[in-house]
């Protein structure tokens, strides 16, 4: 990792602005360079705008409109609600930091070595080894994140469904499934592509 690097990742998220707490702020921007460095990656904008590995496929853009659009979603929701139910206790901060770092896993799922290296032996390695909500996890954890930034990594997906989501994880998941759902709705998403969650009629 280097500076131009944390550089480059302060510029692809400026939704970063919205942390007022520093040291949070820094943090989620060593989260993004440590899994940026430790991918195929040079940057965000290189990931390909999916929800997963080939499902779920934006016909444009990059994985920055992602990250940003469910970052700026998480804070009209918690706005709209906090006026609503002022005694909500949303804490922003930590909102923020959940939603730019919701999807910190993915280079590590998305990575094409990685990727090829399961495929190539998946008794062994599984497929993929970890999913991006798990990895995302431990690279909050390494950097020192709160836990409960790590939290809405590890539960903003499938994997939440397997935990009491904490409320600003709920309104992060919440932003997150909205964004696909929306996408898909609206034609955004590459045929033969998408997930089965998304497919509508549920098949009974």
């Amino acid at each position: 990792m280097d500076d131009p690097l944390r550089e480059r990742i302060a510029a692809e998220l400026p939704e970063l602005g919205e942390i007022r707490d520093a040291e949070l702020k820094a943090g989620c921007i060593e989260a993004w360079a440590v899994a940026i460095a430790n991918s195929s990656y040079g940057s965000i904008a290189d990931i390909p705008p999916a929800g997963n590995p080939e499902k779920m496929i934006q016909k444009s853009g990059d994985q920055t409109d992602h990250i940003r659009g469910v970052t700026r979603l998480s804070i009209v929701i918690a706005d709209e609600m906090a006026s609503s139910a002022p005694d909500l206790p949303i804490d922003r901060d930590i909102l923020v930091a959940g939603g730019i770092c919701h999807d910190v896993g993915k280079p590590w799922e998305f990575d094409p070595e990685n990727r090829r290296r399961w495929k190539g032996d998946r008794a062994r390695h599984g497929l993929p080894s970890l999913r991006h909500p798990t990895y995302g996890a431990h690279i909050c954890l390494i950097v020192g994140l709160p836990e409960e930034v790590a939290h809405i990594a590890a539960g903003h997906s499938g994997e939440g469904e397997l935990m009491i989501r904490s409320l600003e994880n709920t309104i992060v998941h919440m932003a997150d499934i909205g964004y696909w759902q929306i996408m898909l709705a609206g034609g955004m998403i590459q045929d033969g592509t998408i997930s089965d969650k998304y497919k509508r009629p549920l098949s009974l």
